[in-house]
C-alpha cells in the first residue's frame, strides 16, 4: 500500500527527505489501508516541540461506528527531537522553505509518512516544468513511431 501526494512535484522543489510515524485511532489505520487518505492540500507544521499533519483527508472507516468524526483533524507526527531541532533550524535559517508530505506507506505493521523540507514554485516554474515534460514526451512519441517504420 502506498498513496502518494501527486501534486508535490509540481507544486514544490524537494531539499530533503524524513520518514516520520503518525498517530492515529484504529479506523483511521484500517482506512489508510483501504486507500481512502488524500494527501493533495496536506502540511507539516511545527508547534513548539511537536510537529503535526494537518489537513490530510483519512475518510470514515465504513465499519466505525463513530459519529463525531474529523476526517481533517490535525494528527501528530513522531519524529526525533533532534531532527525536529534540526527541521526547525532550518526552517528559521532559510528562506521561502516549508514541510510537505510525500507519500504515506506501511512499514511492516506501522503506517509511515514521507515529508519532505520543500521550497514552494512559482507558476512560471510549474509552467517550465510541465512545457520540459511535454517536450520530453513528444520526443519519445516521434522516437517511437520512428522506430516502428
Amino acid at each position: 500500500m502506498r498513496i502518494v501526494n501527486r501534486q508535490f512535484h509540481r507544486d514544490y522543489e524537494e531539499l530533503e527527505k524524513l520518514e516520520a510515524g503518525i498517530v492515529l485511532t484504529g479506523a483511521e489505520v484500517k482506512a489508510i489501508r483501504a486507500g481512502q487518505l488524500q494527501l493533495e492540500d496536506a502540511f507539516v507544521k511545527l508547534m513548539g516541540d511537536e510537529c503535526s499533519l494537518i489537513n490530510a483527508n483519512i475518510g470514515a472507516y465504513a465499519f466505525s461506528k463513530n459519529e463525531e468524526y474529523d476526517p481533517k483533524r490535525s494528527r501528530k507526527l513522531l519524529i526525533h527531537k533532534r531532527e525536529i531541532l534540526r527541521l526547525h533550524t532550518k526552517l528559521k535559517a532559510g528562506g521561502r522553505l516549508t514541510m510537505a508530505p510525500v507519500s504515506c506507506y506501511n512499514r511492516g505493521r506501522h503506517i509511515k509518512l514521507e515529508i519532505a523540507l520543500v521550497r514552494p514554485r512559482k507558476d512560471l516554474e510549474k509552467r517550465k516544468l510541465e512545457k520540459q515534460r511535454d517536450v520530453i514526451r513528444n520526443e519519445k512519441r516521434e522516437v517511437k513511431e520512428y522506430m516502428k517504420v
